[in-house]
């Protein structure tokens, strides 16, 4: 039996970084740097929420967590072995260890097969059932997880609502029994009331007999709160804070991070009236061609000319609460 707080993840500078071509022949002229040094670790049975708005990198972080990108540079160690440079055959076998639940329901699952096929298909791969019988039981069981019922399994994905369909991804990524799950915004597709009863599903499988670590990628900083044991802050493909959600929430310490918490509607008019917005001057620089040093001074209202230079790394201000900016003390 594992230790509660044994490491099931490790992500050490990982980049990401893409080509951009011209001509005929291809020619590299220049990359785009989707991650650009990205660090963290995740504990067995915990949640951490990875935060920041669209572009900043977040999706191509989980991505290459399960290796659907090729890492530029860094490691991935995953309950102690790096994944990041394995070949594509020796990646197999570890695919099952984690999963991978997208955005758009949608989208994601493939028309043609019938829900039953779509949510079976990993233990047909991984070979991870013995028989037709046992097959038809496991998928069974994996539908009545997810709060689906088992006779819809003949059906199509066309015939299901959008939350009915990501309960459908959800029951897949469950398939091979992984002990780590991707949340790539599990919920934004979907209507209010549905994306809570998907986090709460979530919720529930986490703390029942699956032992699950999740690393929920989301743009909603009030779904993170909820769902998230610790969360981290991502900016221009750099993560910029990491710490619980009650001290970023109470104590917001990075200068994008107050600012991203200040655009947070609160639901008192009398609080939301005195409220100070911090609104970041100018556009979010283009990661093909980020700025020198820290990645925000462009943009932020306390930079000094070290800025320009330095580039912060994530440091422990205390309590675990990690912080990438000189200003902070």
């Amino acid at each position: 039996m594992s230790m509660p707080d044994e490491l099931i993840l490790e992500v050490k500078d990982l980049k990401m970084y893409f080509p951009i071509t011209r001509g005929l022949l291809k020619k590299k002229v220049a990359y785009v740097k989707a991650v650009d040094g990205v660090t963290f670790k995740i504990k067995r049975g915990e949640t951490l929420g990875l935060v920041g708005e669209s572009g900043c990198g977040k999706t191509t972080v989980g991505r290459c967590i399960v290796r659907l990108y090729k890492p530029t540079s860094g490691q991935i160690l995953f309950n102690g072995k790096d994944i990041s440079s394995l070949p594509e055959n020796k990646m197999r076998s570890y695919r099952k260890n984690f999963a991978l639940i997208f955005q758009d329901p949608y989208s994601s699952l493939d028309p043609r097969q019938s829900a039953g096929n779509i949510v079976g298909e990993p233990l047909k791969i991984h070979n991870l059932v013995k028989s037709k019988k046992d097959y038809q039981e496991r998928v069974e069981k994996l539908f009545q997880s997810v709060g689906l019922d088992p006779s819809l399994m003949s059906r199509y994905p066309h015939e299901f609502s959008g939350g009915q369909r990501q309960r459908m991804g959800i029951a897949r990524a469950l398939s091979c029994e992984p002990s780590l799950i991707i949340c790539d915004e599990p919920v934004s597709a979907l209507d209010v009331s549905i994306q809570a009863q998907i986090i709460n599903l979530l919720q529930d499988l986490k703390e029942g007999s699956l032992g699950l670590s999740y690393l929920f990628i989301s743009h909603d900083l009030s779904v993170v709160k909820h769902f998230s044991d610790r969360v981290a802050v991502m900016y221009l493909g750099r993560i910029v804070e990491i710490t619980t959600p009650k001290k970023l929430y109470n104590n917001p310490l990075h200068p994008y991070t107050k600012a991203l918490l200040s655009a947070i509607p609160v639901p008192d008019p009398d609080i939301e009236e005195t409220r100070k917005r911090i609104i970041m001057k100018g556009d979010v620089p283009s990661p093909v061609n980020p700025p020198s040093g820290c990645a925000l001074h462009t943009r932020c209202p306390i930079a000094i000319p070290e800025c320009k230079e330095l580039v912060p790394l994530l440091r422990d201000v205390g309590g675990g609460h990690e912080v990438a900016c000189i200003r902070v003390k």
